[in-house]
């Protein structure tokens, strides 16, 4: 088994947790509705993950919704003294599989309370408060203090242990961290999607978790061929290579790929043993710097 240990560790939620991890998503059905293909696959994931040592698992009620957080429960429960689970609020769906801004303070608190419900504990490790727009699916500049007090009262009530933020820009993260604590931000950033490059240092130098989301999303057909070269020289897989590059990019980046695969499952963690040379990276990086231009 993969001493998933290698791969470092950081502090997450007044614990110290392995920087590979798990994401949630998708255990649920196509298009993240409605209830997987397979449901003893789903669970048997979720325990082999925890058996291998992660103990940072992302999820939110809306996955499904409500059906990734009902088979973490039931894969899970009793939950691990030492596992973080991770947890999102901000949107709803319809029953059409759409995604659903639910961003006023009471669309917030249903949601922490769907997400206690249905994980089936008295307190959430971490919230992230996911800002979602209909406008846009990339983060956009304005007010979330409103949002991020209704959580805080959350937190003052005993619900909500730690808070984060997802889908935002610097300036709302700093917006946020002068109201009080952020633990972790969650944002889409990969090898070629580097706009987050300074954040992810501020936040480094700040002790920040900073958990990047959809590793290999926004390729270019380009960009995929160039990193599959990079993999095949290597003798790894396109996402391995990805992963192993966010785990060398900064040390307080937390990963979260998920899968509804045991091989696939194993193939991620197996991404922790991927030596990746000087050179390689250099090369790996100049692929990101053609895509941003």
């Amino acid at each position: 088994m993969v001493d998933i240990h290698s791969a470092g560790t950081f502090p997450l939620a007044g614990r110290v947790v392995s920087r590979m991890g798990y994401g949630a998503m998708q255990l649920a059905g196509p298009g993240v509705f409605g209830p997987p293909k397979d449901r003893d696959t789903a669970v048997a994931v979720l325990r082999e993950a925890v058996a291998a040592g992660v103990r940072h698992i992302d999820t939110s009620d809306f996955y499904g919704p409500h059906i990734t957080n009902q088979l973490i429960r039931e894969a899970l429960h009793p939950y691990p003294d030492d596992l973080v689970i991770v947890t999102k609020v901000g949107a709803v769906r319809g029953d059409d599989a759409s995604w659903i801004p639910a961003q006023k303070p009471a669309d917030l608190v249903k949601g922490v309370h769907d997400n206690l419900r249905n994980l089936k504990v008295d307190v959430l490790d971490v919230v992230n408060l996911r800002i979602v727009t209909e406008e846009s699916h990339e983060p956009s500049e304005g007010s979330i203090a409103e949002r991020f007090a209704a959580l805080l009262e959350l937190q003052r009530q005993g619900l909500v242990r730690h808070l984060g933020l997802s889908n935002v820009t610097s300036r709302q993260v700093a917006e946020a961290r002068a109201l009080g604590e952020v633990v972790c931000v969650q944002n889409h950033y990969n090898l070629v999607h580097r706009t987050d490059d300074r954040l992810v240092d501020e936040l480094a130098a700040a002790g920040i978790a900073y958990v990047p989301f959809f590793p290999l999303g926004g390729f270019t057909p380009l960009d995929s061929q160039r990193l599959s070269q990079v993999a095949a020289r290597l003798g790894a897989t396109p996402m391995q290579v990805a992963l192993a590059w966010l785990l060398r990019r900064a040390p307080n980046i937390l990963l979260i790929p998920g899968t509804s695969s045991l091989s696939h499952l194993r193939e991620n963690l197996q991404s922790i043993q991927l030596d990746l040379p000087n050179e390689v990276m250099a090369e790996l990086d100049a692929i990101g710097k053609t895509a941003a231009h």
